[in-house]
């Protein structure tokens, strides 16, 4: 009877030790609109991944809440897969429109895209469509990324601790815009998960 203590306090060491970033609960899924609400054609083959770490990117042109995001996402599509870049998809794994809604893009388990020096090979790439160097972020879009990346963040088994955005892995540019970092700077999005995740 004389082990019983030591026994008893060892497993209170090993529960008082779990990794304190695990997620108490899973995040709900969001509506997300799949490829086909927005007539993407198929990919081309390209480079698997396993995604490790989450980073927000904006698109980088104009566009309102009552603009047409089907429209942007075909065109950046058409664009990223023509002669300019000719790459295999949307260089984004997934979009938000300035309404709020969610889009699939690329493949999760295919490596994105990107136009400066950061390599993208485990990174989830979520973008807010819009340019944020210039306008506000609307709170629809801002209350959905806080869900998309709590989703993805448990879905994926990827710590919200990863979170991070395009400029933190490039010297080349402002991405995703001085009024979307700001709200990573200040907390407000990496506090938003933990609530979700019930951390």
């Amino acid at each position: 009877m004389k082990f019983f203590p030591l026994i008893f306090t060892s497993i209170l060491f090993l529960f008082s030790c779990k990794d304190p970033g695990i997620a108490k609960r899973k995040a709900a899924q969001p509506e997300i609109n799949p490829r086909s609400s927005w007539n993407a054609v198929a990919p081309k083959a390209f480079a698997t991944h396993v995604p490790v770490r989450i980073t927000v990117h904006h698109e980088g042109t104009k566009l309102l809440a009552t603009d047409d995001a089907i429209r942007k996402i075909k065109g950046i599509q058409t664009w990223g897969m023509g002669p300019d870049r000719k790459w295999a998809d949307v260089p984004y794994h997934f979009f938000i429109a300035p309404d709020g809604k969610i889009y699939e893009g690329r493949d999760i388990n295919t490596v994105g895209e990107t136009n400066t020096e950061y390599n993208p090979a485990g990174h989830l790439l979520i973008c807010c469509l819009g340019n944020y160097e210039e306008y506000e972020v609307p709170e629809a879009q801002l209350q959905s990324l806080i869900r998309l990346i709590a989703w993805c963040s448990t879905t994926y088994k990827i710590p919200a601790e990863t979170l991070a955005t395009h400029r933190d892995f490039s010297k080349q540019t402002t991405c995703p815009g001085k009024n979307l970092y700001k709200y990573f700077e200040s907390g407000v999005i990496k506090e938003g998960v933990r609530k979700i995740l019930g951390k």
